[in-house]
């Protein structure tokens, strides 16, 4: 398991804290896949899902911030710009064989998926948690 579902995680608000699980779930089973060796086939389209499913989510996330008039609405959908903008990276740097291991894609997703969290998500857990 790369990412383990912790309390944190949650901001307070039942339909977006499933979907972060959801999408734990999807990285986890992505990382399984890599350990196993699949093919490069069925890791793109592992990385397709898990954009297409954050894309969705975040649309969910703004929504739920805009209709609630947050504070800090730009800075986060910003940061939810540069966020799909990773993805579309690790995705392209997959295909085109600029990961140099499966270990390394796993350590990105981790660290992308993990560090939104720490700071924008936290602090929607602060006003909703």
């Amino acid at each position: 398991m790369l990412i383990q579902w912790k309390k944190e995680f949650s901001i307070g608000v039942p339909s977006i804290d499933q979907e972060h699980e959801e999408l734990i779930e999807l990285i986890n089973e992505l990382h399984a896949e890599l350990e196993s060796g699949k093919s490069d086939a069925t890791i793109a389209d592992f990385l397709g899902e898990i954009y297409a499913q954050i894309s969705a989510h975040f649309a969910l996330e703004e929504m739920i911030m805009r209709e609630n008039r947050y504070d800090q609405y730009d800075e986060h959908k910003k940061d939810h710009e540069r966020l799909l903008d990773d993805i579309r990276d690790m995705m392209d740097d997959y295909e085109d064989k600029r990961i140099v291991s499966d270990r390394d894609l796993s350590s990105r997703l981790d660290s992308w998926f993990s560090g939104h969290f720490k700071t924008h998500d936290a602090r929607l857990h602060m006003r909703f948690g």
